[in-house]
């Protein structure tokens, strides 16, 4: 269950524990607040598109700070009037966490929780199909006797000699 929300002048799609960053709404961090602008509600079954609102349509979500934005920079130029002007601004910002969306008492929050158990069946029902595959796996890998392959050792070519420095005594021979 999903619905498109609009806060600030945009809009946002929003789910049970999305978080996201929204213009102030003037709560302090820690307060839960509520939307009342909600455009669209998608359940499992039925999707609700408002006009310009969805009726009984609820969404609530628990500030979790402030934060400010990226920087944003306006230049403007005149050509020929020598002017340019650079201004840059930060947007203040609020992070929430959305902690319920409902409409016509049908709650998200209620649907995740009751589909617990078969979240959970499923997931155990993965972990078994992982662990038949890996014996098999490993069934197929013992019958092919497959193993690391074997490293190549290349002997080491001797080092070049170098030729040997002419002594003091060969060098005062050659100079008479």
């Amino acid at each position: 269950m999903y619905a498109v929300i609009e806060t600030g002048g945009k809009q946002y799609r929003v789910e049970l524990g999305s978080e996201l960053h929204v213009e102030l709404t003037g709560a302090t961090p820690g307060s839960e607040i509520s939307f009342d602008r909600i455009l669209l509600v998608r359940t499992d079954s039925t999707t609700e598109v408002g006009t310009p609102v969805v009726a009984g349509a609820k969404v609530t979500a628990t500030v979790l700070g402030q934060e400010r934005g990226p920087k944003t920079i306006s230049f403007k130029y005149r050509p020929k009037a020598r002017s340019r002007i650079t201004k840059g601004h930060r947007q203040e910002l609020h992070r929430i966490k959305v902690t319920e969306v409902a409409v016509n008492g049908t709650s998200a929050k209620a649907l995740y929780e009751a589909g617990a158990a078969d979240r959970a069946k499923a997931q155990a029902a993965a972990a078994a199909a992982a662990a038949d595959k890996a014996k098999a796996d490993a069934a197929v890998a013992a019958s092919l006797n497959v193993g690391a392959p074997a490293e190549k050792k290349t002997p080491k070519k001797p080092a070049a000699k170098k030729p040997a420095a002419k002594s003091a005594d060969t060098s005062a021979a050659d100079a008479e």
